[in-house]
């Protein structure tokens, strides 16, 4: 049953988005999640691509096989290349179109911890920075210089020579420069911060100078608390200090779509499914 309280939110949020001159989205594992990816559960997706692995090592999330400490190169990469592969082939999810019809003729910006390239699918490169990272990206273990490479279509070339949980040694991806392995371009303990990853933070700042005395709108969808300092807490404090601006955080979870008391007449929390509520919102439009 819909509440009214539901449909009041979906009118605040259409008010706000015709009246932002501009919008800045922040999308996070939430955003995949609502569009049926989710990193942390052993769903129909992980068992449809990373059976085989669940199998062997016991394995229950996509995330859980990122950390895994495998016994070999030629294991970790059987599985780093199917989770490539995953991330590349799987269809855009249904929020990210109906975000992409709310943001039409909008001046807008996306930020997103998120590292699976959905966004990146859907929206033009300049008006996304993703900050965390790129799964179909491999840099230098090391890292001994600054590159990255794309990797797509090799990881699938990797996925055909796959027998049970491993890839033969000679296909085990190695550093172009040194010699050395490598990894995905991705947060970790290796992460290369290097000219790309600046720029990613060069493009979204020039943005948000662009907009700062304007009518802004902070889109948070999805956003959680395990890394709050890098959408979730500048959003707030945006919001707060700058005079035309409106937070509105989009998540079914309470304890992680907050809104503090300080934002109580600049925000709006929404406790609902995201999926439901962007396709509301473009149905309402």
């Amino acid at each position: 049953m819909v509440t009214q309280q539901y449909k009041d939110n979906i009118d605040t949020i259409l008010q706000k988005v015709q009246e932002a001159d501009a919008i800045v989205v922040g999308g996070a594992a939430g955003m995949s999640a609502a569009a049926g990816y989710n990193w942390y559960r052993d769903d129909a997706n992980f068992q449809k691509y990373f059976n085989a692995f669940a199998k062997e090592y016991g394995i229950d999330s996509i995330f859980g096989g990122f950390y895994y400490r495998f016994r070999t190169e030629e294991e970790r990469w059987a599985y780093l290349a199917t989770l490539i592969n995953f991330v590349a082939e799987v269809p855009i999810g249904q929020p990210y179109k109906d975000l992409d019809q709310i943001l039409r003729g909008k001046d807008y910006f996306i930020l997103t911890t998120n590292q699976d390239t959905q966004f990146l699918q859907v929206f033009p490169e300049e008006k996304v920075s993703a900050i965390q990272g790129n799964w179909t990206y491999l840099q230098c273990g090391s890292p001994c210089h600054d590159g990255i490479y794309p990797y797509a279509e090799q990881a699938k070339e990797l996925c055909a020579h796959i027998e049970g949980t491993r890839i033969p040694s000679s296909m085990v991806p190695k550093c172009p420069e040194c010699g050395g392995h490598m990894e995905l371009w991705v947060r970790s303990f290796v992460f290369l911060e290097g000219t790309k990853y600046r720029n990613e933070h060069i493009k979204y700042r020039e943005f948000l100078q662009k907009n700062q005395n304007k009518k802004v709108l902070f889109l948070e969808l999805g956003v959680g608390l395990m890394t709050p300092m890098f959408i979730k807490e500048p959003f707030m404090n945006m919001t707060y200090s700058w005079p035309d601006a409106y937070y509105i955080t989009i998540n079914p979870d309470p304890e992680h779509g907050l809104l503090p008391w300080e934002l109580k007449d600049k925000g709006l929390a929404v406790h609902e499914d995201i999926a439901q509520v962007l396709r509301d919102v473009v149905e309402n439009s």
